[in-house]
């Protein structure tokens, strides 16, 4: 049977330790488990099970794996010492079998984008953003048209632009939409990445901007940043905005949800996978539904594509495509949305489409 592990490790410190350390999470405070973190050692959480194509019936099987690092201490240790971290959990994943290797959150991101850890260990590695962009695009069109926003006139933002999902992202969306602002840190890499998309012969116009502000002129946003703290506040949105967080830690605030009930937030595509698969460990989604980075790597080994596939700071598009197709074939399905952990109903979204058309017409008309 073919093999897979993915990486995960803890994003909110105290509720993701209390899912395998209950004592821990609860008695540890949170900048004690940062610190901790530093000196734990790669963790075995769970082996995965019953992940079936369903173009050929092939089975695999595979495990996640935890390196113990929180994403603040990612960003406050040296890269070597982060790096030491993420291959040593690697090696633990090499030792069970893993025929290839998936990198979850922050694991991705730092540094080079997975290519040292790629050169460091025997199995080869995938961070899973290129169909990580595929699900996100798809589900931001998806939520689009259920909220009645027609794509053609639409604008479009990408938070985070200059980053390797947020380049390629944006590139999709000028395919479709009327207007794209690509935001971020430095105007000068956003400049570049405009440049880039432009060459790619997209019907959008582009506009770059370094203002978060700029979110007020966007029904579709898409947000990748590797912030720590949340990036997009509720007054940042029109009434009726889609707004897909790609990112963990979330890039936008639980305050959105709180006050903002005309205006859809979505988490960055909640992915069905194949086949009565039993992951033996709650990592915060329904039963039988995944990442797409994680389904990436399982589409992958289903494939039997065992080799270094989405790694490094660029990703191509012909690579997303690509993925899509593999992940379509055996079964990977977009399956619903996720907001804030909690399930997005149908008749949320036409709540949320009512008064986003309520308030509309109210600023429409001066009141």
């Amino acid at each position: 049977m073919d093999t897979f592990a993915f990486i995960i490790h803890p994003i909110d410190p105290k509720r993701d330790v209390q899912r395998k350390f209950p004592l821990l999470g609860k008695v540890l405070t949170e900048r004690q488990i940062d610190f901790f973190s530093t000196f734990f050692p790669p963790v075995y959480i769970s082996e995965i099970t019953g992940i079936v194509s369903q173009a050929t019936g092939k089975e695999i099987k595979g495990w996640f794996v935890a390196c113990p690092l929180t994403p603040r201490r990612m960003l406050e240790l040296p890269e070597r010492v982060v790096y030491r971290k993420i291959i040593q959990t690697g090696r633990m994943a090499e030792r069970l079998g893993a025929k290839i290797l998936g990198l979850g959150a922050f694991t991705s991101v730092v540094g080079d984008g997975g290519l040292t850890v790629a050169r460091a260990l025997d199995v080869p590695v995938t961070t899973g953003d290129s169909y990580t962009v595929a699900i996100a695009v798809e589900a931001l069109w998806e939520a689009a048209r259920l909220m009645d926003i027609p794509l053609e006139n639409a604008t479009a933002a990408v938070v985070g632009a200059t980053g390797a999902i947020g380049r390629v992202s944006a590139t999709l969306l000028a395919r479709r939409v009327g207007e794209v602002y690509l935001i971020g840190r430095r105007r000068s890499a956003l400049e570049q990445v405009r440049e880039q998309i432009a060459s790619e012969g997209g019907r959008a116009t582009l506009k770059v901007s370094t203002d978060i502000r700029d979110l007020r002129h966007a029904q579709l946003i898409l947000t990748v940043t590797s912030a720590l703290d949340t990036v997009v506040e509720p007054e940042h949105l029109q009434p009726g905005s889609v707004v897909c967080d790609v990112a963990r830690p979330r890039d936008v605030s639980a305050q959105v949800a709180a006050v903002r009930d005309d205006v859809l937030v979505i988490d960055g595509g909640m992915v069905e996978v194949p086949g009565p698969v039993d992951f033996h460990f709650d990592f915060g989604f329904p039963p039988g539904k995944a990442y797409a980075c994680m389904a990436e790597t399982m589409a992958l080994a289903l494939e039997g594509r065992f080799e270094d596939y989405t790694v490094g700071k660029e990703i191509s598009l012909a690579r997303v495509e690509e993925i899509a197709q593999i992940a379509a074939k055996h079964g990977f399905r977009l399956s619903g949305f996720r907001s804030f952990e909690k399930a997005v109903s149908a008749e949320h979204i036409a709540r949320v489409r009512a008064l986003a058309q309520k308030r509309r017409r109210a600023q429409r008309s001066g009141r």
